[in-house]
């Protein structure tokens, strides 16, 4: 298995949501990736497979990880997993690719918790598409939309605009939380990306 553990997850999020939903483009990939993290960081107070996203035109888009796949390229740790083929979907004004799994996805990496969160997310996003679930990130007062008014286009998005009422801690306790969460994947090695 991968040597990140949170790169390993990334990886079986993907299959999982493959598997699991109807039409898994790319953006359709992208988006399920962040509302898994988001949710996640709204219940817990940190991210799920830890990517981070920027506040694209389209949405929320993790840079990182989108520059590897976004031409249709498997990634060379995640070959043989899965494969992303061109696609006849025009889901905006860029071309798409499908994720067909290849392997089973490896669901001991993940809690129950988070299980629970994937779980959901598929059954509420089985059947939509990218175009759909788009008008969900751009609500008003949602993490992309705070970002891209208040800090501008491209920018990063702070998991902190994921805590709400809803949440089981302030918003203080959630920034100790990331911070916390953050400088242990810092001093292991683990964190695949820094904030620009």
């Amino acid at each position: 298995m991968e040597s990140n553990y949170y790169r390993a997850k990334l990886l079986n999020a993907i299959l999982y949501f493959a598997r699991n939903t109807k039409k898994p483009n790319l953006t359709k990939i992208l988006k399920l990736l962040y509302f898994l993290d988001f949710q996640h960081s709204k219940e817990t107070g940190y991210p799920c497979v830890n990517l981070l996203y920027y506040a694209w035109k389209h949405g929320p888009v993790p840079k990182d990880f989108y520059e590897e796949v976004k031409d249709g390229n498997v990634p060379k740790d995640f070959a043989g997993k899965f494969v992303i083929i061109p696609s006849d979907q025009l889901e905006q004004d860029f071309p798409e690719y499908i994720f067909k799994p290849i392997k089973e996805p490896d669901m001991s990496l993940f809690t129950p918790h988070e299980i629970r969160i994937i779980e959901t997310l598929c059954e509420i996003y089985r059947d939509a598409t990218a175009r759909q679930m788009k008008e969900v990130t751009h609500l008003p007062k949602e993490p992309w939309d705070t970002t891209k008014n208040e800090k501008g286009p491209y920018q990063y998005i702070d998991y902190l605009l994921s805590i709400d009422d809803t949440s089981p801690f302030s918003i203080d306790e959630a920034r100790e939380k990331l911070e916390e969460h953050f400088e242990i994947l810092n001093n292991f090695g683990l964190n695949p990306t820094k904030v620009e």
